[in-house]
């Protein structure tokens, strides 16, 4: 059981840096991100080009990953999403948007780095003891990051100017253009700094298990569940959905085998839904 509980906490950290760069992009600019998985994948290739075949050191792969990722989220604000939300009248638009987008950075990834899983050696070795669990020191790193970042991020939003304004967008985007805001250049920041995270994430995972250039996919269906579960644009449902799901996971993986785990999830988040369609910590407006 103690295993089972380390293995939960390790994954809803790196979790929540996924679901919290989705939500930071869907408050702000009412985009669902369907190319965030590939931002995470692109992120570890990154992460992996830059330590494997550059033989630079991992920190410097991990802000390389971080600044890459967010300029291309940055730029797909400025010349894709902002034009079609200008000049579009149908919401379902930035949804083909965001697809195609995701299809872009999967093919890009294809010709870059090809199919095969990539990964770099753990960055530390050793094994810690808790209780009757074990936590790889590699593992015990990612967490301790992840955490770092995850409170960063929040005294970010809540105490910096620019953090205010993101939050103001998110809430009334008309009332915070009246109010003098710049609300293209803090779109296009918010973008940037959701990919950056799903960026950091890929670069956190290279370490653990590898990546390739399919796993996206995955990744941003995990996004999605993590954000339902809690509630879609709330940073704190966020935060739950993904402790939620991280720990389900661990849960799963030790009791069921491989192939029902997420079967199971499905099923359960379909009668979630149908209970409670706005998420834990959304509102039923929306």
């Amino acid at each position: 059981m103690e295993q089972i509980l380390v293995n939960g906490a390790i994954l809803a950290a790196n979790y929540a840096l996924i679901a919290l760069g989705i939500t930071l992009i869907f408050s702000i600019m009412n985009v669902l991100n369907f190319a965030h998985g590939q931002m995470f994948m692109f992120g570890g290739l990154i992460v992996y080009w830059t330590v494997a075949q550059l033989g630079l050191p991992y920190a410097v792969g991990l802000a390389m990953a971080a600044v890459a990722v967010g300029l291309i989220g940055m730029a797909f604000e400025v010349f894709f999403f902002r034009r079609v939300m200008r000049d579009s009248t149908r919401e379902e638009n930035t949804m083909l948007l965001a697809v195609g987008t995701a299809l872009l950075l999967e093919n890009a990834a294809l010709s870059l780095f090809g199919e095969k899983q990539r990964g770099i050696p753990p960055i530390v070795t050793g094994v810690y003891r808790i209780g009757d669990a074990f936590l790889p020191a590699n593992r015990a790193l990612v967490f301790g990051i992840s955490l770092v970042l995850i409170v960063a991020i929040l005294l970010f939003v809540t105490y910096s100017k620019t953090g205010r304004a993101m939050r103001a967008l998110a809430q009334d985007r008309t009332a915070t253009l009246l109010m003098g805001v710049d609300t293209a250049r803090i779109s296009t920041l918010g973008f940037g700094l959701g990919a950056a995270l799903a960026g950091i994430a890929g670069g956190l995972l290279i370490t653990v298990s590898g990546v390739n250039a399919g796993i996206g996919t995955a990744i941003s269906t995990k996004a999605f569940i993590m954000i339902m579960i809690g509630g879609a644009g709330v940073v704190s449902g966020a935060l739950l959905g993904a402790v939620a799901l991280g720990f389900i996971e661990a849960f799963g993986y030790a009791y069921l085998p491989g192939s029902l785990t997420y079967l199971m999830i499905f099923v359960a988040l379909i009668l979630f839904l149908l209970i409670r369609p706005q998420g834990i910590m959304g509102k039923p407006w929306g």
